[in-house]
């Protein structure tokens, strides 16, 4: 159960920090930036975070090179492909609906746990929650009208929670439950990603830099508490409230980010996508549907699918 008044008050702090990203990432690249720029600079200042409050809390990088290659792998799933991936879609996509359809990884998470063999045995009302939620998804993407959101940009975005999903399940084999403390873990995940972002500069990164003030103040505030601080705070809340709470966020996170692209950027809000969105929320929740409470270990996994 949610606990109290501060309970709510730190799940709301976090989920406006996480689900603000998306107009950070619209902004930045309305205003000069593109997306191989944003995914470096995002990725070197949540890192750099994240490196201070490992140092802070007394938690030490790995040193053991497999680590740091199983780290290399996820870093690439979970941090830099996806983070260029919304981007990409972003430019031709609202960060509204880029939001919701963010939050069909766990639906990803399902099909890929499927492919692999660890999920067996699948209960009926997973398995609608599954359909439900790509039911939803189709709903917003309205293929049967010309003004639908069918277009290069949202199936990138899908791609990107794919990626989410892929990653989470190499992370849960590989990485997590290995002794390297989860702070410093995160830390050196995104220096990992920073370093994959930074290869890719040749593609787009080193075009000549005409950003605002806007741009820069975006992808600051993106990379530093939608990136960096978030992945704290989430870890101070399952902590303090345990991994319900915690996951409890995910189904927040949609909704600000559709109330911020029709608030700051008047993205169009219409029926069919609050449908939309509200159809993939059912649908999620009916795949996270377990016989027993759910386990410490799942919160962290589904945490980082939030770090879009």
């Amino acid at each position: 159960m949610i606990g109290g008044r501060g309970s709510l008050v730190r799940m709301a702090a976090l989920a406006l920090l996480w689900g603000s990203g998306f107009l950070w990432i619209k902004l930045a690249l309305n205003h000069g930036l593109t997306p191989v720029q944003i995914t470096v600079v995002r990725a070197a200042l949540g890192s750099a975070v994240l490196l201070c409050l490992a140092r802070s809390a007394g938690q030490r990088l790995p040193r053991d090179l497999g680590t740091w290659r199983r780290l290399v792998v996820a870093a690439f799933f979970c941090n830099a492909l996806p983070f260029f991936l919304f981007g990409i879609g972003e430019q031709t996509v609202g960060s509204g609906v880029a939001g919701v359809l963010n939050a069909t990884t766990p639906l990803w998470s399902l099909l890929v746990g499927l492919a692999i063999g660890t999920e067996r045995g699948l209960r009926p009302v997973r398995l609608g929650g599954l359909l439900l939620g790509f039911a939803g998804t189709l709903l917003i993407f309205a293929p049967w009208h010309a003004a639908g959101f069918v277009s290069r940009g949202s199936f990138v975005l899908l791609g990107a929670a794919a990626s989410y999903a892929i990653a989470f399940a190499y992370m849960a084999r590989r990485l997590t439950g290995k002794g390297t403390a989860p702070i410093a873990l995160s830390a050196a995940q995104l220096i990992a990603a920073t370093g994959l972002s930074v290869l890719t500069l040749p593609a787009d990164g080193f075009a000549p830099v005409h950003a605002d003030a806007k741009a820069l103040i975006a992808v600051v505030i993106l990379g530093i508490f939608s990136t960096g601080l978030t992945f704290y705070l989430n870890y101070r809340l399952i902590a303090d409230d345990g991994a319900t709470s915690a996951a409890t966020v995910g189904y927040l996170l949609p909704v600000v980010s559709v109330a911020l692209g029709a608030i700051v950027l008047s993205e169009p809000l219409s029926l069919r996508v609050i449908a939309g969105m509200a159809v993939v929320l059912v649908g999620v929740g009916m795949t996270r549907a377990r016989p027993g409470p759910p386990s410490a270990v799942e919160a962290p996994a589904a945490a980082a699918s939030r770090t879009h």
